[in-house]
């Protein structure tokens, strides 16, 4: 069975939810938010704006 792309690596909450999110091909990280029925998603990024990767990354093909 392949890998999946998105895994979850750090999560806070029960009512009000926030996920760490990381794409298993590229490393870049996502966080997510959700409470009641509302949810976001967005990329984290560093102080110059770019795409913040995880360093515990390893690339993986799907």
């Amino acid at each position: 069975m392949a890998e999946k792309r998105f895994e979850v690596i750090e999560k806070q909450g029960k009512l009000e939810q926030f996920q760490v999110i990381r794409d298993n091909v590229t490393g870049v990280l996502y966080m997510s938010h959700a409470a009641g029925y509302g949810m976001g998603l967005t990329v984290l990024v560093d102080q110059e704006g770019k795409p913040l990767v995880d360093i515990d990354y390893k690339k993986t093909e799907i």
